[in-house]
């Protein structure tokens, strides 16, 4: 696995800990982007699974 993978990998586990916090609050975040993923399929979401694998 290359430096780029690890580097992006822990990215994205540092931002979906972040949400895990902020999901606490009374607002289901991580479940509307969620959401939102599944309904609208965005191009960021394949680059950072593309960026992970």
């Amino acid at each position: 696995m290359s430096q780029n993978h690890l580097v992006s990998r822990f990215k994205y586990i540092i931002i979906f800990l972040l949400l895990m916090l902020i999901d606490v609050s009374p607002i289901p975040v991580t479940a509307l982007i969620g959401l939102y993923v599944v309904l609208f399929r965005p191009r960021w979401f394949m680059q950072m699974i593309d960026n992970i694998y």
